[in-house]
Parts: structure tokens; C-alpha cells; sequence
């Protein structure tokens, strides 16, 4: 993320084991929860309802165990005197789920209206393009992006394009970097697609990697999408897919305003199957199904 589409940017999902409170390891006190949630708050908009409580405890738990800690007041004193020990924090109550072309319509209309537009206005002559995946995850996201424009631009050399691939987890950057995943994970791509997936040579299980050219489109960049973003240039697309699900109504306001900021004029923003842009946002337009254009 069929699987959902999700970032590490900022989301807590419904899956993962929960423990029941009375088969607890570690005691869990009302104040270690509000407290860490408070912290991935502050750190990374993830608002976590109190629902969430069950899977903060059972995700959490591991670092305790890593850590050699015995209780979550430890470990909440340990995380506010320890920077790295926040990245790990953001890691461990992320959910990553992930696959190539999900939510296919999106894909669809970045081949029509993004890459065929510019494969028609640069005929003969060098363009550029720049997408951002934000809340890429493991790659699957970007990599389809980057798919797509190989297919339709036969000559990618001439061109400068790039696609921006960020996340929060430095874990799923790095499984993204590589370009490799499972073979039977490019079973649904459609047929015209498959062939930029070749099978690797001696790995231990059945894996394909995606076409060099088409991974050469692609930089990773770890990103926390509530801190300052340190480009200034800006994009064509951006994806931000199944991500402000999870914050309140004032970041999500925000980081609204933030993607329209970062568009070019008639470039579009491609949001989730179950999120929304409740009511209207300066400089955007509905034009599909959870797709927005930036006004010209």
C-alpha cells in the first residue's frame, strides 16, 4: 500500500497485531499513551486516536525489548533525551503497505493529461518534468510513475526528467532504493507494463527488478512532511495517496495549502481512494475522481 497505498510519511493503519490489556508485557498507563502520541504528533502529524491504543503497545513493545527497557516510562524518557531514537519511533507505529498501479485511474490520467502532454509539446526538442511521490513507502508508487514515462517517452535521454520519491522511514527508503520485490508482486501490472520487471539472477527467492532506465528516474529522500522541505523548485504531479487520512483537519489544511504551493500552474494533485479536500482550497480544482489540478 489488494493492498492499501500508505505512507510512512504519516499514517497509522487498522492492521497489525493488538494485545489485549490483560496479556500485557509491560504495564501501559493512560499518560505513556497520550504521551507518546503526543510525540508523533509533534514529530510527524500522526494524530492516533485512542483506538490506536492496543496497536501503539504492540508495535512499541519491540523497541522495549531492543532496548533492554522494562517499562514505557522508560522508554518515553529515553525517546525525549534521544534524537535517533525518534526515527525509530516514526518507523515503528508506520504501516507500509503498498503496490504497483493501485488505484490505476491515477495512473491513466498521469499517461493523458502529464506525460502525453509533454510527449506531444516536446517533440524534436528537451522538456522537463519533475513528479513527487510523497509517502512513497517501498518504491512500488514511484516506480510505476517512472514506468509510465518510460513507455510513453521513447527518448527519455533528451529529457530531464526526475521523479522525487520521500518518506519518513528510512526502512522502506531504503527496500525502495534497491528496486527489487517479489516476483509475484508485478502479477497484476498490466501486461504492457511487465516487461520493465526482469527476474534477478541468483537471488534467494523468485525476485524482478525494475528496468535500470526507469530506476535511474528516481531519487529517495527521507522527508517529514510537517518540518521544512528543502527544494525549492516545483512538480508537474505530486501523489500524496492514503496519507492525510490520518491527520487532523488543520494539518491536513496545511499541508493542502503546502502541495498547491509546490504545483505548477495546471499540474495536478493525486490523493487517496478514502480521503477528500472538504471543502474548497484556493488554487485547486476537482478534475476526477480524488484528482485536483492546480489553476492556471
Amino acid at each position: 500500500m489488494a493492498q492499501d497505498n500508505r505512507s510512512a510519511a504519516a499514517a497509522f493503519a487498522n492492521s497489525g497485531p493488538a494485545a489485549a490489556a490483560g496479556d500485557r508485557e509491560f504495564a501501559f498507563s493512560d499518560a505513556d499513551f497520550r504521551g507518546l502520541a503526543q510525540v508523533a504528533y509533534e514529530q510527524a502529524g500522526i494524530a492516533l486516536a485512542d483506538s490506536k491504543r492496543n496497536l501503539v503497545y504492540s508495535r512499541l513493545s519491540r523497541r522495549l525489548r531492543a532496548l533492554g527497557l522494562t517499562t514505557f516510562r522508560e522508554y518515553r524518557d529515553f525517546l525525549s533525551e534521544n534524537l535517533a531514537e525518534r526515527e525509530s519511533f516514526i518507523n515503528a507505529i508506520s504501516t507500509n503497505l503498498t503496490k504497483f498501479f493501485r488505484e490505476s485511474h491515477h495512473f491513466d490520467h498521469l499517461r493523458s493529461e502529464v506525460v502525453g502532454r509533454f510527449a506531444k509539446t516536446h517533440v524534436g526538442k528537451p522538456g522537463r518534468m519533475r513528479v513527487w511521490s510523497a509517502g512513497c513507502s517501498s518504491g512500488e508508487e514511484p516506480y510505476t510513475i517512472a514506468v509510465v514515462i518510460k513507455k510513453e517517452i521513447r527518448d527519455l535521454e533528451r529529457h530531464d526528467i526526475r521523479i522525487l520519491a520521500t518518506d519518513i522511514d528510512t526502512e522502506v527508503l531504503g527496500r525502495g532504493s534497491r528496486g527489487e520485490y517479489p516476483a509475484n508482486s508485478v502479477d497484476d501490472i498490466p501486461r504492457p507494463y511487465q516487461d520493465y520487471f526482469q527476474p534477478v539472477d541468483g537471488a534467494k527467492t523468485e525476485t524482478v527488478a525494475v528496468d535500470r532506465q526507469a530506476r535511474s528516474l528516481v531519487a529517495f529522500k527521507r522527508l517529514n512532511l510537517m518540518e521544512t522541505w528543502p527544494f525549492k523548485g516545483t512538480f508537474d504531479a505530486i501523489f500524496c495517496r492514503n496519507v492525510m487520512i490520518y491527520f487532523d483537519g488543520p494539518t491536513k489544511a496545511k499541508l493542502i495549502e503546502r502541495f498547491t504551493e509546490k504545483l505548477n500552474p495546471d499540474g495536478f494533485l493525486y490523493i487517496g481512494h478514502s480521503e477528500s479536500l472538504n471543502g474548497s482550497h484556493a488554487g485547486l480544482s476537482l478534475v476526477g475522481r480524488t484528482i485536483y489540478r492546480r489553476e492556471a
